[in-house]
């Protein structure tokens, strides 16, 4: 960081405080500009402070060196005993918030643990060396919380939408080895899941496939023609000729009756199918198995589909339904890749549409297996004007979420896309603490007028906070994420392995989140927007503000800074626990263990999905940045389709941007047995007594809730039905 003698001369200054003589501010200055005239090009902060003890004890005020010594020594020590005592929780695998912040890692392993260790001690390091005094201020005190802090120094981006048509076309190089074009459908599948593993390496965050049925449809007629050609070969006759003969689906059916070329052609068909389903299988398989980051966690893989009506695309759909209906081992739900349904009029969501058929089909599939998702294109903030319905290639047009809820689409510096792009870095902001330090106003207008006050310091403090880590982030290197900056992130085919990637990142998001508009309603008028038209109407007030300032610091700053409905999972108790501390209980506000989910409708509260559908479906426009909605529906959804269908019907008529529905579903942890009955307690499979529930946590599932935190575990407890 830049030299800067005024911090030396608050640290003295803080240090005289303490002693009986007070300050000397003429002093404190003289110390600093010595110091600053040391001919040295540069000095480490143990230096400096080496420094100003040194200088202290040559001035009249030698008490003062020993306070600063004293400090010094105190901070240290109390920076060290916090390391030690975080290290033997995660040496003793202990279950506490620290070991138990991301549910989609085991931090018991040694690779986990490893991890923890890592993460831990990087924290600290940011905290010290790459953070502003008043970012680090605002992260200590609890008005902002920035995440994936530990790989903060690695200068990693957040997350990708793949374009996976490069790597299946022009293959890639990972590690030692390198990779081939896809010619089957086997291999696409293979190279789909090596991509999104690779990557995984290279960011901190999840790895999505935008157009999942598009980019593998290609793959299913390569496949269909090798086997007619494998036909033609034993029966010794030449059936070229079929192989790009029009195929209106592909759907097994018996050969009985069938001679000639429509015997080959339904035989080739039936065949397949059968290896289509099979890579699909092996596809989501890979995905819940092959780990990265160190051999510890599975990649955080989403996959969107559903409008390509082509009938390749149509069995690519298909198929990885009828997979993930199945489920993998003992017919347990796959927990990755998130899957999401592209809901679009005219293709995918009415009864006149191609694709309807397998919109029911995917209804039936989320009514046993939580997946797919929804998003929905016919929103007008998904809308692209340059899509059309006959255009083959209409999915670079189309909106693509992450399963976690994170968006991505619009751009200020380049095309409107998902495609090849993603979140760069994002910091949440904890809206709560702001409004219950105004709670003392009584009056209601001047509260709340406070309130916004500031809001605005904090949501500025965030702005520079993620504009510094881009400026950290934006000089690394394109060799140091090899894969995603040799094809796959937009632009990145320019870079050579040493030029800085900031021509590139740029076309990136930086969000700024916020957590718990419930409590902070609750605070300043006292309901939250779900039981008072109020509280809604502020409740829009303050997000639109942020919309607003957000899209002013896209002109500041010059960057795509949009609003997020953050997705907390290990926050969700922690800024709690922080205001607790300081504010102590106060009903409504901070009396549970956790804050609710961005704009949510508080999870303990009852109502009905479409009550839940009007209040939160304003929020969506509003959060460009990514935002989820939920809907908890009763009992065995399994033979239910047509409640999914209510929700997505709920979704198109409030222009709801992305949801996804959770029901009952009990696991066994021994032998993976799934069924939905009401207070399960032994497995009638292996007779087991370790029997789970299977939950959504922050848009993904988690396979057992042993590894949710406390305010998640807490916020798990109080979810009633909507009904």
């Amino acid at each position: 960081m830049p030299f800067d003698n005024q911090k030396i001369v608050a640290a003295i200054l803080k240090a005289m405080d303490v002693t009986e003589a007070g300050q000397d501010i003429v002093l404190a200055a003289k110390i600093a500009d010595a110091i600053s005239k040391k001919n040295k090009e540069e000095m480490g902060v143990e230096d400096i402070q080496d420094a100003v003890e040194l200088e202290l004890m040559k001035s009249p005020r030698k008490e003062v060196a020993k306070k600063y010594i004293a400090y010094r020594n105190k901070r240290s020590l109390a920076r060290k005993a916090k390391t030690r005592e975080i290290f033997a929780d995660i040496i003793a695998a202990q279950a506490n918030d620290i070991t138990r912040e991301n549910a989609n890692m085991n931090a018991d392993t040694p690779a986990g643990m490893m991890m923890k260790f890592a993460s831990e001690a990087t924290k600290t390091y940011v905290d010290e060396s790459l953070l502003s005094d008043d970012v680090y201020d605002a992260v200590k005190n609890g008005y902002i919380h920035i995440h994936d802090k530990d790989y903060y120094p690695t200068k990693s981006l957040t997350c990708l939408q793949h374009p996976l048509d490069k790597i299946l076309n022009e293959g890639f190089q990972a590690g030692h080895g390198e990779s081939r074009p896809a010619k089957r459908i086997e291999t696409a599948a293979v190279l789909a899941c090596i991509s999104m593993e690779t990557v995984q390496n290279e960011m901190h965050g999840g790895q999505a496939i935008p157009a999942f049925d598009f980019y593998l449809a290609p793959y299913v007629r390569k496949t269909f023609q090798e086997e007619i050609t494998r036909i033609g070969d034993f029966e010794g006759v030449d059936y070229s000729m079929l192989k790009n003969v029009q195929i209106d689906d592909y759907i097994k059916r018996d050969l009985t009756g069938l001679r000639g070329e429509q015997k080959a052609i339904q035989h080739a068909i039936n065949m397949t199918v059968g290896r289509v389903h099979q890579a699909m299988e092996a596809f989501v398989h890979n995905m819940n198995t092959i780990h990265s980051r160190g051999g510890n966690q599975v990649v955080f893989s989403s996959i969107n589909y559903g409008t390509d009506t082509s009938a390749e695309g149509r069995c690519i759909i298909r198929e990885i339904l009828n997979t993930t209906y199945e489920g993998v081992g003992n017919g347990a739900t796959a927990i990755f890749p998130i899957q999401i349904w592209k809901k679009k009029r005219g293709v995918s969501y009415l009864p006149e549409d191609p694709n309807y058929d397998l919109y029911k089909f995917a209804c039936k599939v989320t009514a046993r297996r939580f997946f797919p998702n929804f998003i929905n294109l016919d929103a007008p903030y998904n809308h692209h004007e340059l899509w059309r319905i006959d255009d083959p290639e209409r999915y670079k047009y189309e909106c693509a979420t992450m399963g976690c809820r994170t968006r991505v689409f619009e751009n200020r510096f380049g095309e409107k896309t998902s495609i090849g792009r993603g979140n760069l870095s994002f910091t949440t902001v904890n809206i709560v603490r702001i409004a219950i330090e105004c709670m003392e106003e009584q009056n209601k207008e001047k509260r709340i007028a406070l309130f916004f006050e500031k809001f605005d310091k904090v949501l500025d403090i965030a702005a520079k906070q993620l504009n510094e880590r881009f400026d950290f982030q934006k000089t690394a290197l394109a060799k140091q994420f090899p894969l995603l900056m040799g094809k796959l992130w937009v632009g990145s085919e320019k870079l050579g392995p040493n030029d800085p990637i900031e021509s590139v990142i740029n076309q990136g998001t930086l969000g700024i989140g916020f957590i718990g508009l419930a409590e902070c309603l609750i605070a300043l008028v006292g309901k939250h927007h779900g039981e008072s038209e109020e509280a809604q109407e502020l409740g829009l007030r303050i997000i639109t503000h942020m919309r607003d300032k957000v899209n002013d610091y896209s002109e500041k700053f010059q960057h795509n800074f949009s609003v997020l409905g953050t997705p907390a999972e290990g926050l969700s108790g922690r800024f709690t626990k922080m205001d607790r501390k300081t504010f102590g209980i106060i009903p409504g506000v901070t009396d549970k263990d956790y804050y609710t989910n961005s704009s949510h409708v508080p999870v303990y509260f009852h109502c009905t999905p479409k009550h839940k559908a009007e209040v939160e479906a304003p929020y969506h426009n509003l959060e460009r940045g990514g935002h989820i909605f939920y809907v908890e529906i009763d009992g065995d959804a399994t033979h239910n389709p047509e409640a999914i269908m209510n929700i997505v019907d709920l979704m198109d008529k409030y222009d709801i941007g992305y949801g996804s529905v959770n029901h009952n579903r009990n696991r066994c942890l021994d032998c993976g047995y799934e069924d939905a009955t009401e207070g399960l307690t032994e497995c009638p499979h292996c007779h087991g007594h370790n029997i789970d529930t299977l939950q959504r946590i922050t848009g993904y599932l988690v396979g057992t809730t042993n590894r949710w935190n406390s305010g998640k575990l807490a916020e798990l407890r109080d979810r009633v039905v909507h009904k």
